[in-house]
């Protein structure tokens, strides 16, 4: 790849580079804000629902590779974001889209992302940078988009080599509620759904990075769902009274968060309330079992990913974002290995012998993403049902 800016042979200078740990540079156009980032890059394979993946909290500290060329064709809208801003570092996308088509949209992908404060580079090779993390894994990176000044860029380089990675930090804390709150919304399409089905079970959620359409799964069978911090203590989690506890999704490395583990989730554990964790909830709880995790060598990141379920040898197509996960090798003989990942044979869901306890590595509230796994949110239901 080219690395002087004053040798690229273009008619329009670039105003934006990708700069990896390795020194190599990506020249491109910028959209958004011009800012830099350093973070970890990552590419995602869904071919729709850009704007709930730039939103969802797992991806703070992240710059996002979409696969999918035509990243922006429906606008961006008020109902799909999965939180209450950006939380990805950066995004690339192949090509900018300036011209967008959907009912719902209310701006482009461009106004959505200057609004949030997030730079993107379009006009690189994709198809490259994602068989590059392919084959090589996950990398540090920069990304800039300088406008018409690349001084910033030398600065860059040397910023990436120090910067230490994902490993070892603790993100859930940053991204995490910082005030008690309730849910009241339920999923979408919800006329059919006759919630006074269920009983309305009060719920804590231990917010690690929680996605509303989580909470809204939850909210359409009927449960109390109040959201705390994630460093909340075991007394003020009884204090709500819960018949359930769940565990949310988030970033960074699970490890990162020893503290809540060991302060509060093996007090829940002891007291034997139903638990569901999804994806940094399923990795917390392994934790807490004395199961170890580890780095992936690229993660797992998209809406198309094939699990199995080893309870009934059914396979479920699954959305996914993790960039650590659970080594079946350190689970005790309590801990059933339920569901496995037939890309690369990995733990994606556990559940307890004896207690009421399970949790998966991937999103079963899908979104964006199938809903072949939506029976999960049933069964913690039942579960709490039971046990109540």
């Amino acid at each position: 790849m080219l690395n002087d800016l004053d040798k690229i042979p273009q008619l329009r200078p670039p105003s934006a580079a990708l700069i990896l740990e390795n020194g190599e540079i990506l020249w491109g156009q910028g959209l958004g804000a011009k800012k830099a980032a350093i973070a970890e890059i990552c590419f995602n394979t869904s071919q729709t629902g850009y704007q709930e993946t730039l939103t969802d909290p797992s991806y703070a500290k992240q710059i996002i590779t979409f696969t999918f060329p035509h990243i922006g064709i429906v606008g961006t809208n008020l109902e799909d974001s999965e939180s209450s801003k950006i939380y990805a570092e950066g995004c690339i996308i192949n090509q900018s889209i300036s011209t967008f088509s959907n009912w719902r949209a209310k701006d482009d992908l461009n106004t959505f992302l200057k609004k949030n404060d997030i730079p993107c580079i379009f006009n690189v090779d994709t198809r490259y940078l994602t068989k590059k993390l392919s084959n090589e894994g996950a990398k540090k990176a920069a990304i800039v988009y300088f406008g018409n000044s690349k001084d910033i860029i030398k600065t860059l380089k040397n910023k990436v080599e120090d910067w230490n990675g994902l490993e070892n930090l603790d993100l859930a804390s940053i991204v995490s509620t910082k005030e008690r709150y309730e849910w009241k919304e339920n999923i979408w399409n919800s006329n059919n759904i006759k919630t006074e089905n269920y009983k309305n079970y009060p719920i804590v959620c231990l917010d690690f990075g929680i996605k509303h359409n989580i909470l809204r799964s939850l909210k359409s069978f009927n449960f109390q769902t109040t959201i705390l911090n994630s460093s909340s203590s075991i007394d003020e989690i009884m204090k709500n009274n819960p018949k359930g506890i769940f565990l949310s999704n988030g970033p960074g490395d699970p490890y990162a968060t020893t503290k809540v583990i060991r302060s509060t989730i093996m007090s829940i554990i002891d007291l034997k309330i139903p638990i569901f964790g999804i994806c940094l909830g399923h990795q917390i709880l392994s934790i807490a079992l004395n199961a170890k995790t580890k780095k992936m060598f690229q993660g797992h990141r998209g809406a198309n990913h094939p699990v199995k379920n080893l309870s009934n040898n059914k396979v479920e197509i699954t959305s996914q974002n993790h960039g650590f996960e659970v080594d079946r090798h350190s689970f005790s003989d309590e801990i059933i290995e339920t569901h496995i990942s037939l890309f690369d044979g990995s733990n994606e869901g556990i559940k307890h012998k004896s207690l009421p306890i399970f949790s998966v590595q991937y999103h079963p509230e899908a979104s964006p993403g199938p809903h072949d796994s939506k029976y999960l949110f049933d069964e913690f239901y039942k579960l709490v049902d039971k046990n109540a």
